[in-house]
């Protein structure tokens, strides 16, 4: 599928900052299930962006700017051609240890509540692959997906005891429930190609898990599938806190005001995917 991406970010300060320092994973890496065709980031005012690649592999651009800055306007954009692989990861080179994925965090720490419900939803079966299966489903009919209900700071255990969150939330109870399975798993930030709109005023998220003799494999419990060609992946890491797509701090500054859009489509025409992936 052809995806074409432009995911604008725009601060606004009533008190201009005097200097601006971001993290931005914000740009997604070739891997057997997508092709980046072009892509490229970009902000309103003077500054510097350099790349780098963080501890997981990630594609890390370090951002700063001297103010006095009234607003910042950072923009990711570009095509991408995605292919279904069933939610089967392959074609990207590991950096850390499968091991360090069944490490607790803040916001995936296990609770007797959730050690329950684990037990609940994986005692009738025998291997880790249908494990996540019956995580990923019995997570998607539990869970009511609630724009207002959670945070960026909520923890799985906070969203589920409530049975309310988003995508994220969604994405860290599955990390809760796997590890504590043994079983290695991974927060994954990216973009859904959506049939309803193609505005969207956030990202996706998604978890991942590792299952012996296939590998990593992705499970997204917000709409109870496995990834497929409507996903973009852009960042993994042990939560939200280590793949967000933009964390930073400034000097300065009060009276912030965000707004993200993010426009995603996929013009649907065979011809154009073709001439792009043999430019």
């Amino acid at each position: 599928m052809h995806i074409h991406i432009q995911h604008e970010t725009t601060y606004r300060y009533s008190t201009p900052a005097k200097h601006s320092f971001q993290h931005l994973r914000m740009t997604p890496r070739n891997f057997d299930g997508q092709h980046i065709v072009n892509w490229r980031l970009d902000m309103n005012i003077e500054g510097r962006l350099k790349e780098t690649e963080d501890s997981f592999g990630n594609i890390l651009h370090h951002m700063s700017a001297e103010g006095p800055i009234s607003s910042i306007k950072i923009l990711a954009e570009g095509d991408i051609i995605t292919f279904n692989t069933n939610g089967i990861i392959t074609g990207l080179a590991e950096k850390i240890p499968n091991i360090l994925y069944l490490r607790d965090t803040q916001l995936t720490r296990i609770q007797p509540e959730l050690i329950d419900f684990t037990y609940n939803a994986t005692r009738n079966e025998v291997n880790d692959l249908n494990k996540c299966h019956s995580l990923l489903s019995s997570i998607h009919d539990c869970m009511l997906f609630d724009n207002n209900a959670t945070t960026v700071t909520t923890t799985a255990y906070e969203s589920f005891s409530n049975k309310k969150g988003v995508c994220q939330d969604f994405a860290h109870i599955f990390l809760t429930c796997a590890r504590f399975l043994n079983i290695p798993a991974r927060y994954v930030s990216g973009y859904y190609v959506r049939n309803d709109i193609d505005r969207q005023t956030a990202g996706h998220a998604w978890a991942e898990a590792y299952i012996p003799d296939l590998g990593w494999i992705g499970f997204d419990p917000a709409h109870g599938i496995s990834p497929n060609e409507r996903y973009v992946r852009l960042a993994t890491a042990l939560d939200y806190n280590g793949a967000a797509p933009i964390k930073g701090t400034i000097v300065g500054g009060l009276g912030e005001d965000m707004n993200i859009s993010i426009h995603i489509f996929s013009p649907q025409d065979p011809k154009d995917t073709h001439q792009l992936l043999i430019q």
